[in-house]
């Protein structure tokens, strides 16, 4: 197990691959529109203009790691309203996406999302990440995302299993959560998961506390995981 990174490297502007930032502005606003007038409350932020400058800037801030822009297959844990999913599978097309929640609102409004920008490179599943990690989803992704709120080894618990050995699961946080870290460094070997480094951005303006963990599949998964969907929250492992 490496040790925890001392300090949060600056991975500098984030490369867009498919088209200018107007572009992926212009090819959204539909999907953002949907956002604002969906009767379920899918997000805080429901003004077009906003969503386009926190959650979709957010979101693209995922193109920072260098395993998001390469994975072939990618999973979004807790997708909810589509972020950070559908932006990347927007300027990522050779990508497989799956977005997952176990809510079946968003499931819909997901579903709906992604017919109305025609997008074939993903598919959107009612379930838990414990569900599928147990069954179609196991080692199944080179990349799981995780901007829900939640612990990061919780995150690394749930991700573990989903990810094929060397995946990487890169989960959106605020500031550096330094007790977090050395939790993950102490559970490694129960999740076969290794905190490989921590990137410093700015997606927008003021956002001057956003950090991307790169949390890396060290081996195969533990025999004991996933454990019954809840359990990782529930009862989080004994160090």
């Amino acid at each position: 197990m490496s040790e925890r990174p001392d300090a949060a490297r600056d991975p500098g502007p984030p490369v867009r691959p498919a088209g200018s930032q107007k572009e992926v502005a212009e090819r959204l606003g539909p999907f953002l529109e949907l956002l604002s007038r969906y009767p379920a409350s899918l997000s805080s932020v429901r003004d077009p203009e906003a969503a386009l400058e926190t959650h979709v800037a957010d979101s693209l801030s995922g193109l920072a790691v260098e395993a998001v822009n390469e994975s072939s297959r990618t999973v979004d844990i807790g997708s909810g309203g589509g972020f950070p999913g559908i932006p990347l599978a927007v300027v990522l097309p050779e990508c497989d996406f799956t977005l997952i929640d176990s809510v079946g609102r968003k499931t819909e409004f997901l579903n709906q999302a992604v017919d109305l920008l025609g997008l074939e490179n993903v598919e959107v599943m009612t379930t838990r990440s414990e569900d599928l990690a147990a069954g179609e989803g196991k080692e199944a992704f080179s990349v799981a995302l995780a901007r829900a709120v939640g612990p990061l080894s919780v995150l690394a618990e749930l991700a573990s299993p989903l990810l094929a050995e060397g995946g990487a699961l890169v989960a959106w946080k605020g500031s550096r959560e330094l007790d977090e870290e050395e939790r993950l460094a102490r559970l490694g070997p129960q999740l076969a998961m290794e905190l490989e480094e921590v990137l410093a951005v700015q997606p927008f303006p003021g956002s001057r506390t956003r950090h991307l963990y790169v949390v890396r599949k060290a081996g195969p998964t533990p025999a004991n995981l996933p454990r019954r969907p809840g359990m990782a929250k529930k009862r989080p492992l004994s160090e």
